[in-house]
């Protein structure tokens, strides 16, 4: 038998997210697609305790405010040890994102690092690109 047969480690539960780090910016220019991009987001499997690494991409139009981009890298860091499934954690990005701005058009998507030979990749999306 492997030494790492039925290994597990500890994890937060999802309450460790901070969503209330976030922070905007007031935005008073044109209509314009914001895009930010980490590919150094990491959350936990509650299934296997390992870690789930992925790109994480926020695109949306604005509404009024911006999110402040600080703020983002704390909220992203709360997630490091959390056990979230990887289709909680686009669900949940989503949310508190949509929450925070109300944009008029706001897409989440999340790419995982292969796992098992399997790409996993999740996209949440509402609103309106065009007028």
């Amino acid at each position: 038998m492997a030494k790492a047969e039925g290994k597990k480690y500890k994890f937060e539960k999802v309450s460790a997210i901070d969503s209330r780090v976030l922070e905007t910016i007031k935005y008073t220019g044109e209509k314009q697609l914001i895009e930010y991009k980490t590919k150094e987001f990491s959350a936990v499997c509650p299934f296997s305790g390992l870690p789930d690494i992925a790109e994480v991409i926020i695109r949306y139009i604005p509404k009024g405010k911006i999110v402040e981009l600080k703020s983002l890298k704390y909220y992203f860091i709360s997630y490091r040890n959390v056990g979230i499934y990887q289709e909680a954690v686009t669900d949940r990005i989503y949310k508190d994102i949509k929450k925070l701005l109300a944009p008029q058009y706001l897409c989440i998507e999340t790419i995982y690092n292969t796992r098992g030979g399997i790409d996993a990749k999740c996209i949440m999306e509402t609103g309106k690109k065009k007028k």
